[in-house]
């Protein structure tokens, strides 16, 4: 069984109550273990690859010996502690389903949510550092030439390299031997490797590009005199950052931890991955510590050094560092975070131009493609970041011109990689007129550069240089690259774009305030937060997606928000005519939620008998029964079965008045909270 707490407490519930409702065991997508494609290996990772993710077993003895458990869910102390971990995996199971479906960065975000929550402790200590980065982007990114989107990119790039784990034999072995794990250790091997990768995967994936904050500025003032047609270089202004310490000083305490690792005594970050990376590198690619830091160190203040660029992966592994020391604790901190700390700040730059010199003029210099078991971290984030180029929204003037992949059929059969990157054929006269171009090249001799046409080119012409480029960077003979382009039509139906515009922030606080609507528009946000936050991970992405789903509500009834100043009618309460429309909309959503997580039909919650003493129409006795219901996990308005929209509407059509409230009461208490967070207000199209 892939969720092996949850049918712990099935079996409990039998023996206990005499019940055998559930919790039911989540299906696997797909059905098989044999399904090779992008979504289907992704998802059967975390599927059957990460059972006990988290687990403790010393809580679940004190459980045991108690008979108090210690899990959380819609309150403290409902369920077994390990049941509550497998329950956040399969949120973090279906939050990359939903992602993959859509590739929207509201869906990128419930991935980012369950990673940090399961791994840092929770979403809100670290939200800034994860939401800021799509803020600069989306506001900020359309002032550059070039730039294309790097939040959802980043999680697509964490869900690239779980595929590949989970159908690599040769990258499994390698990790396994890199970390020292016992290569026949059995099941009980596979999963340690497992959730070890996960963790660290997920670290290094989906932080990579956390740093752009800083190089987005630097590419605004390049782009500022780029548009008199100036070449970047010598006679432009441009910007640097000084006094870095903020981000780079250690503490006594990280010294002190520091060199409990390493036996060797550090002031900065930047010298421990300085020392990292010789370490791994050192002797192949001829490469020092006093050297490495050496570039490091010139990295913020010195672009002019490297063509004048600055290098986001050096922000994004200093900032990250900064965020493991207030979330996870100094004293957390191993060989493995380091790992992760240098594959991101080799990903970018550092390694092609200042380790391996792979495009260098003089090929003596160049000193070959990176291998697995040299760096496994930094070798799969290098392959993952090259490979995601599809469905990346263009921010840059000339980015939003430029052909790029819009989607992409990925199949990891034979330890390979079979990719089949589709280009929209509302471009096809751009295309055949780069073919006619190139073949006019041909022709004539290959004289001069061949024409381009961005990624497209890259992909179709002879030299593949899409290809080639990655077997410079990483050694594929374990992975072999196979790589297509074609056409197809472009169906945005699944972005669900609605009228409806805010700071990409609000997401989070409008969940906090549905959820805290009975506590008073006096109530100050930050308890308004510690209420949502004391929820289980499951309670809090509930709320999130239905706060999700309410610019597709407000789209129904012709309304939208926004944070800024419009002359329209404002919105301060629904009426039951609205109501009407888009309460369905949300009894659906929670159906489905509740099927995804694994919950069924069924009433046994209300009529197990209470303990002696217990009256029914007590407090008392309302808590237990949601007590049961919560290890139950059946509800009685839940739904089996494959269900329409048309059967789920008459589903809510039979229901009671008060069970209908439900669905849409709440968000006219929303209404009344808003006004907390950052001027965001409804308004009607009329």
């Amino acid at each position: 069984m892939a969720y092996t707490a949850l049918e712990k407490m099935r079996a409990r519930n039998r023996e206990v109550y005499g019940k055998d409702t559930g919790p039911a065991q989540p299906q696997l997508f797909g059905g098989g273990l044999e399904r090779t494609d992008f979504k289907s290996a992704a998802l059967r990772f975390l599927h059957e690859r990460c059972e006990e993710l988290k687990f403790d077993d010393s809580v679940e003895k004190r459980e045991n010996e108690t008979g108090a458990l210690q899990g959380m869910s819609l309150k403290p102390n409902q369920i077994p502690y390990n049941m509550e971990m497998d329950i956040n995996r399969l949120c973090m199971e279906k939050a990359l389903e939903r992602f993959i479906d859509s590739g929207v960065a509201e869906d990128a975000y419930d991935v980012y949510y369950c990673y940090l929550d399961i791994f840092f402790g929770h979403y809100g200590k670290s939200k800034k550092m994860v939401e800021l980065l799509s803020e600069f982007e989306s506001n900020g990114s359309s002032l550059l030439m070039k730039h294309r989107d790097h939040y959802s990119h980043s999680v697509y790039v964490f869900a690239l390299g779980l595929a590949i784990y989970e159908t690599n034999s040769a990258y499994r072995r390698k990790f396994r031997e890199f970390y020292g794990l016992d290569p026949d250790g059995g099941k009980a091997g596979e999963r340690k490797a497992a959730n070890l990768f996960l963790e660290f995967w997920g670290l290094t994936a989906l932080f990579h590009d956390i740093g752009y904050p800083f190089e987005l500025p630097f590419e605004q003032i390049i782009s500022y005199f780029e548009v008199d047609n100036r070449e970047r270089g010598k006679g432009i202004p441009y910007i640097a950052f000084h006094d870095t310490d903020a981000l780079t000083v250690l503490g006594d305490e990280a010294k002190k931890r520091f060199y409990t690792l390493y036996k060797k005594k550090f002031s900065t970050i930047t010298e421990v991955l300085a020392h990292d990376i010789a370490k791994k590198l050192g002797g192949r690619y001829k490469i020092t510590e006093e050297k490495m830091l050496e570039v490091l160190t010139s990295k913020p203040v010195e672009p002019n050094e490297f063509g004048y660029f600055m290098d986001h992966a050096y922000f994004s592994a200093c900032r990250l560092y900064r965020e493991l020391e207030t979330s996870v604790g100094v004293s957390c901190i191993n060989g493995i975070h380091v790992d992760a700390l240098s594959a991101i700040i080799l990903h970018n730059s550092l390694y092609k131009f200042s380790v391996a010199y792979y495009k260098d003029k003089d090929k003596k210099k160049r000193r070959g493609p990176l291998r697995m078991e040299e760096h496994p971290l930094a070798f799969l984030l290098m392959l993952c970041d090259e490979l995601q180029c599809w469905d990346r929204t263009a921010y840059g003037r000339n980015s939003r011109s430029e052909l790029h992949p819009m989607a992409v059929d990925l199949d990891f059969s034979g330890n390979a990689i079979h990719a089949v990157y589709y280009y929209d054929e509302a471009e096809q006269e751009k295309i055949d007129e780069f073919r006619r171009n190139y073949r006019e090249w041909e022709k004539g001799g290959e004289q001069g550069d061949p024409p381009r046409l961005k990624a497209f080119s890259d992909m179709a012409e002879k030299e593949q240089r899409f290809t080639s480029d990655i077997e410079k960077i990483v050694d594929t003979t374990d992975i072999p690259l196979h790589i297509i382009p074609d056409t197809k039509r472009n169906d945005r139906k699944n972005k669900h774009i609605f009228l409806s515009t805010s700071n990409f922030m609000h997401l989070y606080d409008f969940a906090v305030a549905l959820h805290g609507r009975k506590k008073g528009e006096d109530t100050p946000v930050s308890v308004l937060e510690e209420h949502f936050e004391a929820l289980s991970l499951e309670y809090q992405l509930s709320t999130l997606n239905r706060a999700k789903n309410f610019s597709r509500y407000l789209n129904a009834i012709d309304c939208f928000y926004t944070d800024k100043p419009v002359d329209y009618e404002m919105v301060t309460e629904f009426t039951p005519g609205q109501a009407a429309i888009f309460a369905p909309m949300e009894h659906e959503r929670w159906i489905r939620d509740h099927q995804a997580m694994g919950w069924v039909y069924g009433k046994d919650y209300e009529t197990v008998p209470l303990p002696d003493g217990i009256e029914s129409s007590s407090p008392e006795a309302k808590e237990m029964r949601d007590t049961f219901r919560e290890q139950m996990r059946c509800h009685k308005l839940a739904m089996d079965g494959t269900v329409t929209t048309e059967s789920i509407r008459e589903h809510y059509n039979a229901l009671s008045e008060e069970d209908q409230d439900k669905d849409w009461k709440p968000f006219n208490s929303l209404l009344k909270l808003l006004k907390k967070f950052d001027g965001l207000r409804i308004y009607h199209l009329d």
